[in-house]
């Protein structure tokens, strides 16, 4: 099976990027109240923004939903990890090759034209074109597209999509695919556009055409109306949307700093955060939930504090498990979360349907760990290089508790803390010993990125093995839970034993929202699915 491509599906890095002013969002309003502008509501992140233009967007997640306010995903999940139609009604498939997709027969565009399979065709198409050259959907694994995910340039048809009707369209992959991994690793990434109005443009201007920078023609709930990348994105309200027109005239998303969040939440100029997005101070959540004027929600334990080993620089798996062992994570857990998370080995937490609660993490045991390093013949003259990402500002204190822990062990380690772009760069050179990153694996659908990570010299661990191998084409060839469930705790036993990651925790993030919004709750997932119905209670 073709290796998925550098990609990180779910790679939602919560770290602060900018530092700027919660008032600094021009043309916003003030709080989210009624105002001559109409409803406002301010939603607050602390992720700068990449841009709006859906053939140029790297995936974050701030760009996916600023995307996807305006031009609908087919699929999307909700805040209970189900799949929810968004443009599609129905996804289907018979043989894990051929995907049916059934677009809504209500969805329409603004100016009335009905969404229709050819605007998906085209879209798709258009997205596989070497000039637009997008690598990051990974577009190769279907027919009719090379290793790199392109068709030829100006083609106009591509092997692996068939229009069946004006609603219906077929997918078909190169090999077999789960259904979830369909829908969550395409059908929520493809943001469909209007073929009658994208089709004036060349495939050069697509990447430069100033429509994407004020779209006209939208089939979302929202319109962008003007956005500055490292402070705000303003929308006013699609009036015409055929899922119902907001409740809200006016909806901004503040990009702030992240010691800023508590004061725009008290003072009313964040209506609401977000669970992945919005990187609340753990410093804060205590004062947060003192404010009279929100709710808070914690969120399911998703993202991952995962810390990887270059197993090529530390080969031995008996000093990759001493480092495991000589570390008090549960401590983590209640003295940096405060409680609000858990301790887990390999990839998958308790939010996953296919979490096997059988899998006992391995224990605080300083003494097994010294007997590891004596049997590997550890002699504690090396000095470990761990990178931490300097926004994360919750781990960079606990890497200090880990590097005192593994110095009482007899393992030297320095911490070197990196902004997040380099920290990045970083990750691709092997020029490390292990550095840790929040990550969140899809609950649904680890697959893609478990299969990545552990796909042997070039990715983060350099870790190969047939038995993890086997056990993830497993995953795409069933739908069943248990059988699933039974190969992903194959990996996961698989990780614990050969170490090439681990978790130092798993966060259960705080999020808030004003009492005075209603019909909106902070959540990882399904955050923006019924937006139309957000409302400012009188």
């Amino acid at each position: 099976m073709k290796r998925f491509a550098k990609r990180l599906l779910g790679f939602w890095l919560t770290a602060v990027v900018v530092a700027l002013s919660v008032a600094g969002c021009s043309g916003t309003g003030g709080d989210g109240s009624k105002t001559d502008e109409g409803k406002i509501v301010n939603v607050g992140v602390t992720d700068s923004l990449g841009g709006i233009n859906p053939f140029v967007v790297d995936q974050t997640e701030i760009n996916k939903y600023a995307v996807g306010l305006m031009f609908l995903p087919l699929m999307e999940l909700d805040r209970d990890l189900n799949f929810q139609g968004m443009l599609a009604d129905s996804i289907t498939t018979e043989d894990n090759i051929n995907f049916i997709v059934h677009i809504d027969e209500a969805a329409a565009w603004s100016d009335g034209t009905p969404v229709t399979a050819d605007d998906v065709e085209y879209t798709v198409r258009r997205l596989a074109s070497p000039v637009v050259n997008n690598t990051t959907l990974m577009l190769h694994a279907f027919e009719g597209t090379g290793d790199e995910g392109f068709v030829e340039e100006g083609a106009e048809s591509m092997a692996g999509l068939k229009v069946i009707d004006d609603k219906t369209i077929q997918f078909t992959t190169k090999y077999p695919m789960a259904l979830t991994t369909f829908e969550n690793t395409y059908a929520r990434y493809l943001h469909i556009m209007p073929k009658h109005v994208i089709e004036q443009f060349s495939e050069e201007e697509l990447l430069t055409a100033d429509w994407f920078n004020h779209p006209d023609v939208v089939s979302g709930p929202f319109i962008v109306t003007e956005y500055d990348n490292d402070h705000y994105i303003s929308y006013r309200a699609n009036t015409d949307y055929w899922k119902g027109a907001p409740k809200i005239d006016k909806l901004n998303i503040r990009i702030v700093d992240a010691s800023q969040i508590y004061a725009g939440l008290k003072s009313g100029e964040i209506d609401i955060t977000h669970h992945t997005m919005t990187a609340i101070p753990q410093e804060d959540y205590e004062s947060i939930e003192g404010l009279e004027n929100v709710d808070v929600v914690y969120g399911q334990p998703i993202t991952n504090q995962s810390v990887f080993i270059q197993t090529a620089n530390i080969p031995d798996v008996r000093v990759r498990q001493a480092l495991v062992y000589a570390i008090d994570r549960q401590q983590l857990v209640e003295e940096l979360l405060k409680g609000h998370g858990e301790v887990v080995d390999g990839f998958l937490s308790s939010a996953s349907p296919f979490f096997d609660d059988g899998i006992t993490p391995m224990a605080y045991d300083p003494d097994k760990a010294k007997a590891l390093l004596e049997e590997a013949g550890w002699d504690g003259t090396q000095t470990l290089r761990f990178y931490v990402n300097s926004g994360d500002n919750t781990f960079v204190n606990g890497a200090q508790v880990l590097v005192a822990q593994w110095e009482a062990v007899g393992i030297k380690v320095e911490v070197q803390t990196v902004d997040l772009a380099t920290l990045m760069t970083l990750a691709g050179s092997m020029d490390y010993d292990f550095f840790a990153v929040q990550y969140t694996y899809a609950p649904v659908d680890p697959y893609p990125d478990v299969q990545w990570l552990l796909s042997g010299e070039g990715s983060w661990t350099s870790y190969l093995s047939d038995e993890i191998n086997e056990a993830l084409e497993g995953t795409q060839q069933t739908s069943d839970t248990e059988e699933i469930t039974k190969l992903y705790s194959t990996i996961d036993q698989k990780v614990q034993e050969d170490v090439p990651m681990f978790s130092a925790y798993v966060l259960s993030v705080q999020g808030a929202v004003s009492k005075r919004l209603t019909g909106a709750e902070p959540s990882a997932y399904g955050f923006f699915n019924d937006v139309q119905n957000w409302d400012i209670a009188e």
